[in-house]
């Protein structure tokens, strides 16, 4: 673990050691903060040592003598339980004659001598371990029994645990290109070889290549086991090389040292792809290329990643045939190809376990389009189900700590999540099964280029253990999801209120390879491969470098919802991003601008962070429930952290509220009892996107979901209405609430006619949480033929749009916006009567007391969304609640024009990019259902005072306190 430098001094010491300064040019702060030569040389020594450097390529070469050298850095491995230096095998293993296995055993009987858990030991170290010694986590634990089964004398001599460690490595893969080095023989084992031994060595010694397929086997397992060969895994800075499953990876404790090549290994992991160089990778990582080399040989000697063999170059051709750069099918094609062609000379086959390699790496070669799926950490939890389905494990630990799951794996995967296919589950157990049937669903979906097949439209009907046909038994959580939206436009239904649009992709049978459009020619349909990647580990890698393995591996990213907001995403200019177009999409600005764009949406109150309330205001107060958001997503007591909000009770509202005010900035959506069902829940429907068809066709609701005409005919106006304001040209899902259409006190009925259907929220992304909701977006992906068209420009379009709205809203709204600067600040006053202009509660601008108003309603008054609907509207006005009755506010002129001058310069601030940050409002804000205005609730506040009042108050204490003094 790399550690910065806490001081001054120990960056100079950091510097000068790279300038290989000597102690007479040091600088005298230094000379003076080091105190002698020889704590300078040990500095060196020990900073040589942590970065693993070679002796005679270091500074410490100036210092000390090369033994002396290796023998403290080996105290130093021992001392952290390290990994073993592989990379300085030339002088450990065949001067020092320490090798691998006789190292893990010494680590392995300080741990034990020390009555320590296994745990203890680094997972790398851990892993290296097992794979030369067969210790494991139930083998050490056996081991321990063992040694303590002894009792008296386990406590009085601890080496009997050496008489249970093994004496020599256990079996394990050597891979054909490996090389096989001798060590410095001692006399008494010269003697001891056999002929065959013998010729063996002299081979090694007089041939260049030492690779091990060129030697008996037997003969050099014999050798390696008495230690006299070890291997070496070169990596060279041209070579190609792909990260397959961990497989026994040991899941312990991160190590608390510092080794730059363990540190580059998760790095490794991520950003690797088999069609770039090891020197590409280097430059990727702005990394040092050696120690680049050196993580790459310990995969591959671990078996974690696989050398990409070039055929050509074996041979010695510069083209072989069946492996031209224009005759290349795919990647089984080219292994069929190769079992056909004869290897001369000692190269007379390769392993199984050895990769092949072409000058034509890349996808795009293939035909393939390259896809990232990003999902989080939950995802790898959801899959460690040992219980449910144990193919999953190296699967979940794969994707855990390395980062990432390749293409190769994702087949194997579908089959593992296949294997879940009919159980059934109760509890917390169903929830990780869903996200199981979800992630297959859309693997497939990609996979097979969006093209709508019978595996992902029966993904559905095994992922949810309820009655799909009931009204009641789809309400989770009182939402409703609609699926079956293009079946209905297939068969042409004349109930329908929309256009009959059918699925093209079903007129071809599955695995089809070509699309038909009238009246134009068959083109072949695109081919995508699939990497997931999670989105910590992204996270984990500078934005520059995450920029470059973007650019560099793949055509489009896709994620899951919902992101942590921690999560980084690709910038405006970077690649075609299904998912959060930026950070702020992934906060309830995003439903403000909804609202906004729509002139559509439930009555809403945002309310600023670090504000405490002792009473509601007048949209909040007798509610019978309402929604709450944390802005940040903090998750307080319960409350704020969900994804899809909290239902809370009116009751508690207040309390709720200053529970989480006190965190985050706050978005509540209050609701009256006629606004929920029989069971006192909201009732929402899910829309997957993209809402249009490839044709420009707006898609349809008919009569699957059991609604009347009536309602059905709202629900497709609502659908137009949103497909031609908000251009959503992206996967992911709107959400729509149904809410009671307030009436004049005369009307006592309530009836369907009169509830309306309003949008509650749109998110961008794959909602693994909910397989059905899944399913129904991989189906609209196949009939809109979204993965099949050239959509990059409209989609950059669509996106952009939506950011300058994002960034619009946020700039307007946030602490240094215009609102906040002429609400909110204090203003120096050159003229007297200047302070009757624009005067808030907080700043004593603008005086509620005497400037004229427009009643609204009382403080706990029904029908609260119909009076605010039916108020007299201005064209810049405040909403302000008094404690008793709410009001409508007409602003001057003069705030109109300092309004547009704040908002240009603001505008003008935030044009360089999106904040990564997340942007708080700095104002109280009161969505009307139709339009967005500032909210004053100066008089719900508690202990709220004028902030005229507190800077005089200030001043006064300042003056009285001087005058003390003096």
């Amino acid at each position: 673990m790399q550690r910065t430098p806490a001081t001054i001094e120990e960056q100079l010491i950091l510097k000068a050691i790279g300038d290989e300064c000597a102690w007479e040019n040091l600088p005298k702060r230094l000379q003076s903060f080091l105190s002698s030569k020889e704590e300078w040389h040990r500095r060196i020594i020990e900073h040589c040592i942590k970065k693993r450097l070679l002796w005679n390529t270091s500074f410490a070469h100036k210092v000390c003598k090369e033994g002396e050298y290796y023998e403290e850095m080996m105290r130093y491995l021992r001392k952290n339980l390290a990994l073993f230096p592989y990379h300085l095998a030339e002088y450990i293993c065949r001067v020092m004659r320490i090798s691998p296995f006789k190292y893990y055993c010494d680590i392995i009987f300080e741990v034990m001598k020390n009555e320590q858990p296994y745990d203890s030991i680094p997972n790398f170290s851990a892993a290296d371990a097992l794979r030369l010694t067969g210790i494991g986590r139930n083998e050490f634990i056996d081991l321990m029994i063992k040694c303590r089964s002894k009792k008296i004398m386990w406590k009085l001599n601890k080496s009997i645990a050496k008489e249970l460690l093994p004496l020599e490595p256990v079996e394990f893969v050597i891979d054909s290109w490996w090389g096989v080095c001798l060590v410095n023989f001692t006399l008494e084992e010269f003697k001891k070889l056999t002929e065959e031994e013998m010729a063996t060595i002299d081979k090694i010694c007089k041939e260049e290549a030492n690779s091990f397929i060129l030697f008996d086997p037997v003969i050099i397992k014999g050798l390696y086991n008495r230690g006299l060969v070890y291997f070496d895994v070169p990596v060279y800075p041209e070579d190609h090389f792909k990260v397959s499953r961990l497989e026994g990876f040991v899941s312990n404790r991160e190590q608390q040292y510092e080794d730059p090549i363990e540190e580059l290994l998760y790095a490794v992991f991520v950003v690797s792809s088999e069609s770039s160089t090891v020197a590409e990778l280097a430059t990727t990582l702005q990394s040092d290329l050696s120690q680049l080399q050196a993580a790459a040989s310990f995969a591959c000697r671990l078996g974690w990643a696989v050398k990409l063999i070039d055929v050509a170059s074996i041979l010695q051709e510069p083209n072989i045939s069946g492996f031209s750069k224009n005759s290349i099918g795919d990647e089984e094609d080219i292994h069929a190809a190769m079992s056909s062609v004869s290897l001369s000379g000692d190269r007379t086959a390769l392993q199984q376990g050895d990769a092949l390699w072409t000058d034509s790496p890349s996808p795009a070669a293939f035909g393939y389009s390259r896809v990232a799926f990003i999902v989080d950490a939950n995802i790898t939890s959801y899959l460690m189900m040992g219980s449910v389905s144990p193919g999953l494990k190296s699967h979940a630990i794969t994707l855990y700590e390395a980062g990432k799951l390749g293409h190769a794996s994702i087949a194997d995967l579908c089959t593992d999540l296949a294997t879940l296919e009919g159980a059934k589950f109760e509890g917390e157990l169903q929830e990780f099964a869903n996200h199981a049937f979800s992630l297959r669903c859309i693997l497939e979906c990609l996979t097979s280029g969006g093209i709508a097949s019978n595996q992902v439209e029966n993904v559905a009907a095994t992922s949810i253990n309820k009655d799909a046909n009931s009204l009641d038994s789809d309400m989770r959580n009182g939402n409703l999801v609609v699926e079956d939206l293009e079946q209905l436009n297939s068969e042409g239904d004349a109930s329908s209120a929309g256009p009959s649009n059918r699925d093209t992709a079903d007129e071809n049978p599955p695995g089809a390879t070509q699309i038909s459009d009238a009246g134009k020619e068959a083109k072949k349909a695109k081919k995508y491969r699939v990497d997931i990647l999670r989105c910590e580990s992204l996270a984990s890698l500078a934005p520059a470098t995450l920029d470059r393995l973007f650019h560099r591996d793949y055509d489009m990213l896709m994620s899951m919802v919902p992101l942590p907001p921690s999560s980084i995403l690709p910038g405006s200019k970077g690649l075609i991003h299904f998912g959060p177009p930026s950070n702020s999409s992934m906060t309830p600005w995003m439903k403000l601008v909804l609202y906004s764009v729509l002139s559509s949406g439930p009555l809403s109150v945002v309310l600023m962070k670090g504000q405490c309330l002792r009473l509601l205001p007048a949209p909040l107060a007798g509610c019978e429930k309402a929604f709450i958001w944390s802005w940040d997503g903090s998750n307080i007591g319960g409350l704020g952290g969900k994804f899809e909000g909290n239902l809370v009770k009116g009751s508690i509202l207040l309390h709720c509220l200053n529970s989480l005010l006190r965190y985050s900035a706050v978005l509540v959506q209050p609701l009256s009892k006629h606004d929920l069902d029989n069971n006192g829940k909201i009732v929402t429907l899910d829309f997957p996107l993209p809402l249009k068809n490839s044709d420009g066709s707006v898609v349809s609701v008919g009569p699957e979901l059991g609604l009347c005409d009536a309602e059905t005919s709202k629900l497709n106006l609502l659908l137009q209405a949103i497909s031609c304001k908000l251009n959503l040209w992206t996967i992911g899902y709107i959400r729509v609430l149904r809410l009671y259409k307030e009436r004049e006190p005369g009307n006592l009925f309530v009836d369907d006619e009169n509830y309306e259907w309003v949008p509650l929220s749109v998110e961008f992304g794959v909602p693994l949480f909910s397989p059905k909701l899944c399913s129904s977006i991989c189906r609209r992906v196949a009939s809109s033929q979204l993965l099949q068209t050239d959509f990059f420009n409209e989609y950059h379009e669509a996106m952009q749009d939506l950011r300058s709205r994002l960034r619009d809203v946020c700039a307007e709204y946030q602490a240094t916006g215009p609102t906040a600067r002429l609400l909110y600040q204090k203003e120096l006053q050159k003229e007297k009567d200047s302070s009757r202009r624009l005067m808030t509660y907080a700043s004593g601008k603008w005086n509620p007391l005497t400037d004229p108003s427009s009643p609204i309603s009382g403080a706990s008054g029904e029908n609260q969304r119909l009076k605010l609907a039916n108020r007299q509207r201005y064209r810049t006005e405040i909403l302000s609640f008094d404690g008793n009755i709410l009001r409508s506010y007409s602003l001057t002129p003069d705030y109109e024009a300092a309004a547009r001058d704040a908002a240009v310069a603001t505008k003008s601030e935030s044009e360089d990019g999106d904040s990564k940050e997340v942007i708080l409002p700095g104002v109280n804000l009161l969505f009307d259902g139709s339009e967005l205005r500032p909210f004053e609730i100066g008089a719900c506040l508690q202990a709220r005072q004028p902030i005229s009042l507190i800077a005089e108050a200030s001043a006064a204490s300042a003056s009285l306190a001087a005058k003390q003094k003096v």
